[in-house]
């Protein structure tokens, strides 16, 4: 692909030719920055575009490799990062306009890990309120469009991030996922992630994080390919003193048996999967097949669990910021949030107890041991993202009833969030104008497992970016 088109490169590709001088991160960054300006008015990915800073770290760059310096694994790349994440003289706004001078000093640990790995950060991607919801809108910054159907969510909370990913601004994109919000935002926009292990990146924020994030919260990349995120994970995986979970574990185990057996998880009872989901598990199945994977449907009750234990520990907590809510948030997030508490009293009453909370992290626990017995017999579980395609935009407060719908529907990303366990969102195929993909889980630790699956799928896949906005 000629120079005129860097910003459809890979981050793979783009590092290597940075690298090597068959291009300059400043031609690389110029090329992101003039396809930013091109879509980005289309689609409201990146609230704050950073083109001056970026180039002078360009030209930084394109400095160091005259030089002879020693070169970060993602040198010259262009990266976004979110706007609920730390980024040293930038606003960490959580799309409040309360916040929108909230400039900090120092970097989070996960930004200072891809800034320290060589990336120039070219802007920051857009959020919901509090990143809370599954659509990205927010007083402050305004309302992200999905690029293939501007009616539908490109997801949440990391929305921007995908967005503009998908849209070819840059080849990687940082976002973070308590229920979903890096998954199902590239699943909305026909794009890869991997949610971590939980310690695997580390983290933290000027704001501080609750209980829940801390034990089921993860930062991540979002990227085109898996090769991508393979570069983008090895780049921000490494030690910072500034997380206080981190675990130094080695990013590629010990081969796995072969044939390798895959658990495939359509319904647990929540929610039953559209055709189109069932087809894109069907699809991925076959590819692994191919490959000599042992692929089996399984049941697992423990997921229907394992989904309402999350909203007794995830949802209380985040009833602490309530006041900050009613303070601070738009009408969107007060009624989404209103809606989602009324569901979450289906299962826990009005006002579970701190007696509830410490049950529920012990019967977590359990459900954590569950699985890893089941990981032992099934390394891998292949399983939908949603058991739809992306919701039309604010499908989340028009009325309580279609909450519960939503909600449910998200019930695959939602348990593997409270076991902390790593899983890839990888897209397969194009149904109704809407990207279709498919979610796999693996063992802690073990997300080398899930790139081999995942690069198996992507191989086969009937779906490409980057696209221009539709």
């Amino acid at each position: 692909m000629g120079s005129d088109k860097l910003w459809k490169w890979t981050a793979v590709e783009l590092a290597e030719a940075i690298r090597t001088k068959k291009v300059s991160s400043r031609e690389v960054t110029l090329s992101c920055l003039n396809r930013i300006e091109e879509v980005n008015p289309k689609v409201n990915a990146l609230v704050e575009v950073s083109s001056d800073e970026a180039l002078a770290s360009a030209d930084a760059a394109d400095r160091a490799i005259s030089a002879g310096k020693p070169l970060g694994s993602l040198h010259g790349v262009p990266v976004s990062i979110k706007v609920n994440t730390d980024e040293a003289g930038h606003a960490t706004t959580e799309g409040l306009p309360a916040f929108k001078d909230n400039v900090v000093g120092t970097d989070s640990p996960q930004v200072a890990n891809l800034r320290k790995a060589g990336a120039i950060f070219v802007g920051r991607s857009n959020t919901p309120s509090f990143s809370f919801r599954w659509f990205t809108n927010n007083e402050l910054h305004g309302k992200t469009l999905n690029p293939w159907n501007n009616s539908r969510t490109p997801g949440g909370s990391s929305g921007g991030a995908a967005a503009s990913v998908a849209t070819g601004m840059t080849p990687i994109a940082h976002g973070n996922d308590l229920a979903g919000s890096l998954r199902y935002p590239a699943y909305a926009c026909g794009v890869t992630t991997i949610r971590p292990t939980v310690g695997r990146v580390p983290s933290w924020s000027s704001l501080g994080y609750s209980l829940s994030i801390q034990s089921m919260g993860v930062q991540g990349p979002i990227a085109r390919t898996v090769g991508d995120l393979r570069l983008a994970l090895a780049s921000m995986s490494r030690f910072d003193p500034g997380d206080p979970a981190f675990v130094p574990a080695p990013l590629i185990g010990k081969p796995l048996p072969r044939p390798i057996r895959v658990g495939l998880l359509r319904d647990v009872g929540i929610a039953t999967p559209t055709s189109a989901v069932n087809k894109a598990l069907d699809e991925a199945a076959d590819r692994l097949s191919d490959a000599g994977y042992i692929v089996e449907e399984v049941e697992l009750p423990l997921f229907d669990e394992a989904f309402k234990l999350w909203h007794l520990l995830c949802l209380e907590d985040f009833r602490q910021a309530m006041p900050l809510v009613e303070q601070f948030g738009d009408e969107e997030i007060k009624q989404s949030a209103k809606n989602w508490f009324t569901v979450n009293e289906e299962w826990w009453g009005e006002a579970p107890q701190l007696s509830d909370i410490l049950g529920g992290y012990q019967q977590r626990g359990a459900l954590i041991v569950q699985l890893q017995q089941f990981l032992e017999k099934y390394p891998l579980l292949l399983l939908p993202n949603s058991a739809e395609q992306a919701f039309e935009q604010d499908a989340d407060i028009i009325s309580t009833e279609r909450t519960r719908h939503v909600v449910v529907a998200q019930w695959p990303m939602i348990a593997v969030a409270l076991f902390g366990v790593p899983a890839i969102s990888v897209p397969t195929s194009v149904e109704d104008g809407l990207p279709m993909g498919v979610q796999i889980v693996g063992r802690k630790f073990r997300e080398d497992t899930l790139f081999e699956a995942a690069e198996i799928i992507e191989a086969h896949a009937s779906i490409a970016t980057p696209i221009d906005p539709r």
